[in-house]
């Protein structure tokens, strides 16, 4: 199915006030597991650099700026980043960080296949992305360039082990505009590797607990609203029912070292 249209819904309708912004983002902090891990991950850094403000930060394919605003509130004096190709996004999240007060970040428009900043970027977090772009090993290497020595790089992404809902040959992708349906741990250790990268860590997420997580609280309600907007209306008595339990399974997820799973979470490092 195609997931973009769902989420301009939800962004629209969460932009009309900046208390609606902010809640959504709790919300989004709340439900998705992947951040859950990123925000795991991020907590590693910010204790590397806690004594360093001259952190600057990219947020490659920024989407609706809810890991800019994560890491803004938690390290105010650092300078971030938000690189999305899509107008209107940019541009909500600009007038949206500007009436929070926000003032340590700033996004642009910019495609990550061509887009290098030498040497500029700390760290860079790049979460739901390369899955969408074909030309991933360009985009790897503009990574590479965009680092300073001894900086990082973090990636949320599918795995081949049944991400983008793709279980079996035949299956079809959750979301239609996946340009791969996830990465082998071989596959993304290689393409990171041949781009520059020294270091790199590749660890499943969505195991067993994620994956019955994701499904009820994000691929049911998405397939939902997909079908009537009318059950926008009951989201909320459906969260209430079921999130007690999906917090618990995110908190196993993150908790556990998974044999497999759907989604990757992976860290390179360019000496």
């Amino acid at each position: 199915m195609q997931y973009d249209p769902i989420k301009s819904s939800l962004g629209r309708f969460f932009n009309q006030s900046v208390f609606l912004r902010k809640f959504f983002y709790r919300l989004l902090d709340l439900l998705l597991l992947r951040a859950w891990h990123v925000h795991s991950e991020l907590k590693k850094f910010f204790k590397e650099a806690r004594n360093n403000n001259d952190v600057k930060i990219l947020d490659a394919g920024s989407g609706f700026g809810q890991y800019s605003w994560y890491i803004a509130r938690k390290k105010p004096g650092w300078e971030i980043t938000g690189v999305e190709i899509k107008e209107d996004q940019v541009a909500d999240c600009n007038r949206f960080f500007k009436k929070a007060g926000i003032r340590n970040v700033h996004f642009k428009i910019e495609n990550l296949t061509s887009y290098i900043n030498s040497q500029a970027y700390n760290y860079i977090l790049s979460v739901d992305v390369m899955e969408h772009i074909e030309e991933d090993v360009k985009v790897f290497k503009n990574f590479y360039q965009s680092l300073k020595h001894g900086g990082k790089l973090i990636i949320s992404t599918p795995s081949d082990k049944g991400g983008s809902g793709v279980e079996h040959e035949h299956d079809e992708s959750f979301i239609e505009e996946h340009v791969r349906d996830g990465y082998s741990k071989e596959d993304i250790t290689r393409k990171l590797s041949e781009a520059g990268f020294d270091k790199v860590e590749v660890k499943y997420t969505y195991g067993r607990p994620g994956k019955i997580s994701w499904r009820l609280s994000m691929k049911y309600p998405i397939l939902l609203l997909g079908k009537s907007k009318l059950f926008f209306i009951l989201l909320p008595l459906y969260y209430l029912v079921i999130y007690p339990f999906c917090f618990i399974l995110n908190f196993m997820d993150v908790k556990s070292n998974h044999s497999s799973g759907t989604g990757l979470l992976v860290t390179a490092t360019k000496s």
